[in-house]
Order: C-alpha cells, then sequence, then structure tokens
C-alpha cells in the first residue's frame, strides 16, 4: 500500500533534521512539477491540477483516519472556514502555477511566484531599507524573462503573478490550520476544498475521457506534489525559527531552475543564471533581516479533541504566530 511508505509526521519529528526536511521537499515539488509539465501532453493543466488535488486529497483522508472526522466535529466556524480559505488559495496557487509552467520556464514560473512571499516578508518588517530586496527580486525576474527579446509569453507571466496572490493568503493560514488542526488534518481538509474548487475546471476532461495511464501519472504526481511537500513543510514550520525557515526557503526558485533542466531540459542562459542567483540572494537578504528567533509556529492545544491525530505535537497553548501582523508566516514552498 502506497501509504505506507510515508513516515507520520510525528515520527519524522525525531528523525529528520527541519533543514533537510525542507529541502527534501523542495526537490519533490519540482520533480512533481516538472513531471507535471510533461502531463499537459495529455491532458490540459486545469485537468491535471484537479486530479493532482483529488488523489492527494483521497490518500490524506486515509492516512488521517477517523481523528480526522473527529477533528472537523471539534472545530470551530472560524477554523472550519481558515480551512476553506485555505484550501482555495492552495488550489488557485497549484492552477495558476500549472497554468504558467505550461507557457513558462519552471524556474522562471517559480521566481515570479516567490515576489508574493518576498514582498509580504519585506512589507512585515517596515523598514524601508529593506525594499532593495524587493528591487534585487524584480530585477532577477526581468533578466529571467527577458522582456528585451521580445518573445515574453505574458499569459504565463500573467498566471504566474496570479499565483504569487494566491501564495500571500497560504502564506498565513498554513500556520493558523495547522496549528489547529495538525499537519496531516489540516492539509487533507484544504485539498478536499482544492479538488472542490478545481472541479468545475478540470473535473470533466478526466471523467468524459478518462486515460488510465494518465490517472496512474497523476497519483504519482501528487505523491510528489502536493503530498510530501506540503506535509514535510507543516512540520517543519512548527520546529524551525522564521528567520531560518525563510531563509533556507528563498532556494526554491533555485532547485526549481534545476529540475526543469535535469527533468524537461530547460537549460537557462547566462542572463538567466545571474537573474536566479538575484532572486535567491534577495529572499535570503530579506529573510536575514528579520531577527526574530521564535519559531515559526507555536502549537495550540485542542484540549477539547483529546486525540488529534497524527502530526500534532503538544505546545503551550496560545494563537498561531501568523496572526501577528509583525511577523507574517515565513515563505512556502512555491507550487
Amino acid at each position: 500500500m502506497i501509504l505506507s511508505f510515508l513516515p507520520s509526521p510525528r515520527r519524522a519529528r525525531f528523525g529528520v533534521p527541519a533543514p533537510l526536511m525542507l529541502l527534501i521537499g523542495m526537490f519533490a515539488l519540482h520533480t512533481g512539477s516538472a513531471l507535471a509539465v510533461h502531463a499537459f501532453e495529455a491532458a490540459d493543466p486545469a485537468t491535471v491540477t484537479w486530479m493532482r488535488l483529488t488523489w492527494a486529497a483521497l490518500l490524506l483522508i486515509a492516512l488521517g483516519g477517523p481523528s480526522l472526522w473527529r477533528a472537523v466535529r471539534a472545530a470551530s466556524a472560524r477554523e472550519l472556514g481558515a480551512v476553506v480559505i485555505l484550501g482555495t488559495a492552495s488550489a488557485g496557487m497549484m492552477l495558476f502555477y500549472s497554468e504558467a509552467t505550461a507557457r513558462i520556464e519552471l524556474g522562471t514560473a517559480t521566481s515570479i511566484e516567490f515576489l508574493g512571499t518576498l514582498v509580504v516578508a519585506v512589507l512585515a518588517m517596515r523598514r524601508r531599507r529593506e525594499l532593495v530586496w524587493i528591487v534585487a527580486a524584480v530585477a532577477g525576474v526581468v533578466c529571467l524573462t527577458r522582456p528585451w527579446e521580445g518573445d515574453l509569453d505574458l499569459a504565463g507571466v500573467g498566471f504566474a503573478l496570479a499565483g504569487a496572490l494566491c501564495v500571500v493568503g497560504y502564506i498565513v493560514l498554513t500556520q493558523r490550520v495547522g496549528a489547529g488542526f495538525g499537519a496531516v488534518h489540516g492539509l487533507a481538509l484544504s485539498m478536499v476544498v482544492g479538488s472542490v474548487v478545481t472541479a468545475p475546471l478540470g473535473a470533466a476532461g478526466a471523467v468524459v475521457d478518462p486515460d488510465p495511464q494518465l490517472i496512474v501519472f497523476t497519483l504519482l504526481i501528487a505523491l510528489l506534489f502536493p503530498m510530501i511537500p506540503f506535509l514535510l513543510e507543516m512540520v517543519a514550520l512548527q520546529r524551525m525559527s522564521r528567520t531560518a525557515f525563510s531563509t533556507f526557503s528563498s532556494l526554491e526558485p533555485a532547485v526549481a531552475l534545476i529540475m526543469g533542466m535535469l527533468l524537461i531540459g530547460q537549460t537557462p542562459v547566462a542572463v538567466q543564471v545571474a537573474g536566479m542567483a538575484l532572486v535567491v540572494i534577495a529572499g535570503i537578504g530579506a529573510a536575514r533581516g528579520d531577527r526574530s528567533d521564535g519559531p515559526a509556529v507555536r502549537r495550540v492545544v485542542r484540549r477539547r479533541n483529546p486525540d488529534p491525530g497524527p502530526g500534532v505535537e503538544d505546545g503551550p497553548p496560545g494563537p498561531a504566530s501568523s496572526t501577528d501582523p509583525a511577523h507574517p508566516a515565513p515563505a512556502p514552498a512555491s507550487p
């Protein structure tokens, strides 16, 4: 059974360092994203995205087990509302990213979406000198897209920018949901919402003319992204400081560039490599500008639910740090 190969987040907490978890998640995410580009040859991006979200939802529901439904019954209306918003943001993030990578290079799409994360982080610090990192990242994106060559795909860039807006919602809500439900439960519920949200756009292409090979292929992609990276990220968020998490997450565009090169032959030219370096440096610089030493997420003890299920660890009661406007959630893995 596929699920037997996935360690529970509770066990992973003790056996795998949080930075390594993030790196594994990044490479899994962009392996899945690169494979999804191949899947676009058989179906449109909306259909592939819906199938991935649906597979992830089904697998995570099975992994959550009966404790998932107990968590849902014990949740407040506000907590369930947060899940709906997170699921919608996650679906938009994945859908827009898929539409972007169908048109522009993987590393470029990831860098553009990373702008959303960077803008939130810099503005939260409220120091004008930190705006230099936004300028550096924008300059890097310009180098990556090379508009002076006249073949810029405006639709692809537009989809990536729309994904960047969805990233903002994901940044805030992923911590709140993860703190209230735990990694597996929160991710399972958000994937269910994402599947429902994208169904009107993608379900018809999969149901009307089903392709068995595509169905199996999207199951593999769903394991690589979103299931494994999101689970690892939710657990890592609970164990790292905001600064450390954001610093490691700044490597995301470079990982996307590497996987695009290895798996789909998207070889960058020198100016694009320089642009990627600018984006990564901007992300690291912004992350180091936040001097907070506190954890990225403080766990919430759900006292009314004594069996919260896998992925939940006890911690001091109190709100997740994402509710503090001065310290928003750190950078998420770009989809």
